[in-house]
């Protein structure tokens, strides 16, 4: 054998054997016969720099997204109009009109050689009467599905009434303070995990018409919610009232402006606030202004409010617009006929509604506990959360809150919201901190509230921040709104569901919160027994009544 040959069928040991490729099938030698056993060549395995474990390679996993649906901007208007009525910018429109406005009209009577006409009727008996119309005319301006200018509002009241009244002067320079429109809002943006994937969403009226709007069979240029509109095809012999006679009596149909403008408004709202004692410390402040002795004790026995400010006037009218105001047990009667929720305390009476709504706590807690649920698969991003149990209970919410939707429905929680606003607008002044005390390090979202803190210490109605009754408040108030006016029952689909709970999901968080420092009652935890899951479902009020009573029993002798 040559020396040739033997190079050719013997590998040296100093040079390794090449190893196959894996595409390719190991051959034998040309020439020669096949070989038992592959060849395999060092020179081809993986070199170090590959194979280095210290650069790993990075893995992320995205979370699902529904695709768009266009009740969307339903939600959108939600958030933005709930948003132009907060007492910070109620506060200020008020200040504005109370202030410059008015200067306005003292200038102007003061041309007319009559210096301080004005003067003597604001800031004496009618001082309240202009606070109340102001405030009626700031909800009607900022609150609804599409609220209409401001101008049209004005002067279709300022027609209506006497132009000598004073109402009718002060309405006529309301037309230039300036309302609050969508665009001067932060926009409006979905938390992470939404179907705009973290995005802005436009707030604008006309995507509104054109993306989710129902056109009225019968009225086609009338735009309604698909919720509404599905109502009034069952009632197809009522036509809609022409626009001209939208609130006369005798034009019989269907009143136009409470179809396509449902005002954005919610009675949980008022609810809350008055669980938080803020109805209570107006009521107590009162009787003291009255000369009223409460008990053997008045803790408000040195609440003396002087003539020199503005807030006597304020408190004088308010008692005497008292015969026109909501009473405790209308209030009463509308909690448990909307939401089945009762109240507690000496000044409400037994309540025995003709048709209260008990699946309403249950329905509404059971969704926020599957809400939970689904944010827990939603965050995993392992899994695809399921969002139908989510939707089945948006229609049973949707179906309860629908039933309640009547009799006082319309114009009891509009009343309720007027007169709760002037409570914390006169409280916020700052006489009251004067009188009633607060705490000035707290950092209170709104004004009001370090004086009702105040006076729940005073007159020892527990020690939970009236903070976290009106997170309940205006939270709960959008959650229901998203939930009444949208369109569950007909044409709802799980890509729904799952951004209604993403879009939401801080403002059910704060709830769910809000709700446990105020009674005690986790909505998120699983029940362990059938007690555990009844307490999910009991009254607010129990609990509220229950931490009275152990109050009660800890307070030393002598002591209310």
């Amino acid at each position: 054998m040559s020396p040739a040959a033997k190079k050719t069928t013997t590998p040296s040991r100093s040079t390794p054997a090449r190893r196959p490729s894996a595409s390719t099938p190991p051959t034998a030698p040309t020439g020669g016969p096949p070989s038992p056993s592959p060849i395999f060549d060092d020179a081809a395995l993986p070199t170090p720099a590959i194979a280095d474990t210290t650069t790993p390679t990075a893995v992320q996993l995205t979370r699902t997204y529904e695709p768009p649906t266009p009740d969307e901007y339903l939600w959108a208007i939600i958030k933005n109009r709930a948003e132009a009525v907060q007492f910070r910018v109620y506060k200020n429109f008020m200040d504005t009109v109370l202030l410059k406005s008015l200067g306005k009209i003292e200038r102007a009577e003061a041309e007319g050689d009559d210096w301080g006409a004005i003067e003597r009727l604001v800031d004496r008996v009618n001082a309240y009467d202009v606070l109340k119309t102001a405030t009626e005319l700031f909800l009607m301006a900022e609150t609804g599905l599409v609220p209409p200018p401001r101008q049209h509002n004005l002067e279709r009241i300022v027609t209506s009434q006497d132009q000598s009244d004073l109402n009718a002067t002060l309405l006529q320079q309301l037309k230039h303070v300036k309302a609050t429109p969508a665009g001067e809002l932060p926009p409006v943006s979905w938390p992470t995990g939404g179907s705009t994937e973290g995005g802005q969403l436009q707030v604008n009226t006309e995507n509104l018409k054109r993306g989710y709007l129902a056109k009225l069979s019968n009225s086609p240029s009338g735009q309604v919610l698909p919720y509404y509109a599905l109502i009034i095809e069952r009632l197809e012999d009522l036509p809609p009232k022409p626009e001209i006679v939208a609130g006369a009596a005798y034009e019989y149909g269907i009143l136009r402006e409470a179809a396509t403008r449902p005002p954005m408004i919610e009675l949980i709202w008022s609810y809350w606030h008055e669980q938080g004692m803020l109805i209570q410390t107006m009521a107590a402040v009162a009787t003291r202004f009255q000369n009223r002795r409460v008990g053997n004790r008045d803790p408000l026995a040195n609440l003396n409010i002087d003539p020199l400010r503005g807030a006597n006037n304020l408190l004088w009218g308010w008692i005497q617009d008292e015969i026109s105001r909501l009473t405790v047990p209308r209030r009463a009667y509308e909690y448990a006929s909307q939401y089945g929720l009762s109240m507690f305390g000496r000044a409400v009476p037994p309540v025995e509604a003709a048709d209260n709504r008990s699946k309403f706590l249950r329905s509404f807690h059971e969704l926020l506990a599957l809400c939970v649920k689904f944010f827990e698969a939603d965050d995993d991003t392992t899994v695809i959360a399921d969002p139908f149990p989510v939707l089945n209970a948006l229609k049973e919410v949707h179906m309860v809150l629908a039933e309640g939707a009547h009799n006082q429905f319309g114009d009891l929680p509009w009343v309720s919201r007027v007169e709760i606003m002037i409570m914390q607008w006169i409280l916020a002044r700052p006489e009251f901190r004067e009188f009633l005390g607060g705490r000035v390090m707290v950092p209170y979202d709104e004004e009001w509230m370090d004086r009702v803190d105040s006076m729940r210490l005073i007159q020892g109605w527990g020690d939970t921040s009236v903070s976290h009754f009106r997170d309940l408040a205006v939270y709960g108030e959008q959650i229901l709104l998203s939930i009444r006016y949208g369109n569950w029952m007909t044409s709802a689909v799980t890509p729904q569901a799952a951004n209604w709970a993403r879009t939401w999901r801080e403002e059910i968080q704060i709830y769910i919160h809000a709700y446990r420092t105020v009674t005690g009652v986790d909505l998120t935890a699983e029940p362990v027994d059938a007690r555990a899951v009844q307490d999910r479902f009991r009254q607010p009020s129990d609990y509220l009544r229950e931490q009275e009573s152990t109050r009660q029993r800890r307070l030393p002798a002598g002591r209310v």
